[in-house]
């Protein structure tokens, strides 16, 4: 019976988890789920040519106990044997629902935010720039979190981040987007 009942609590618990989760969305004037990166998003370095601007993000119905989040954008197919940090902004405050486009180290981040330096070795969004002939997806996530920082600063790798940060997740929302060339 009491192997039961804790089951039962514990399948109430996650699927609250699960329906809190499915409430908080991520969405951009800039870029769409599924869609291709403009111009605009490409790195302006390493044989590309584009704006290297960060899109414009807004997130909404964050679980009721985020206390920070952390924003990052990720390319799973990079040929590094571990994907490529383009970038990872954290200790964003839980009053923050949106970032403008075109952050840089001196511009748009909130207060207390953070930029990593991450796989890009700047602290700064950098845009997306495969190798010739690769199309490769990018993954702009907003994640909730249950502390108000994570203890780290603008040297810690996009791993290390990502670490803290599904320890202390409350919630993800995240657009996907491809870019080729």
């Amino acid at each position: 019976m009491l192997k039961s009942l804790v089951l039962a609590t514990a399948i109430a618990s996650l699927s609250g988890f699960a329906a809190q989760a499915a409430d908080f969305t991520l969405s951009s004037a800039d870029i769409r789920d599924g869609g291709t990166l403009s111009d605009a998003q490409v790195a302006n370095t390493f044989g590309c040519d584009g704006g290297n601007i960060s899109p414009q993000l807004s997130w909404s119905n964050a679980p009721a106990d985020t206390k920070s989040f952390v924003v990052s954008a990720y390319d799973p197919d990079a040929p590094t044997g571990s994907g490529f940090w383009h970038w990872v902004m954290f200790n964003v405050p839980a009053s923050v629902t949106r970032l403008e486009g075109g952050v840089t180290p001196n511009k748009g981040a909130p207060d207390g935010a953070v930029q990593s330096r991450a796989d890009a070795g700047f602290a700064s969004y950098l845009g997306a720039c495969p190798p010739a002939g690769e199309t490769h997806r990018y993954i702009f996530t907003v994640t909730a979190l249950s502390v108000d920082k994570l203890d780290l600063d603008q040297n810690a790798s996009g791993a290390l981040i990502g670490f803290m940060t599904n320890a202390n997740a409350l919630a993800k929302a995240a657009i996907t987007v491809t870019y080729g060339r």
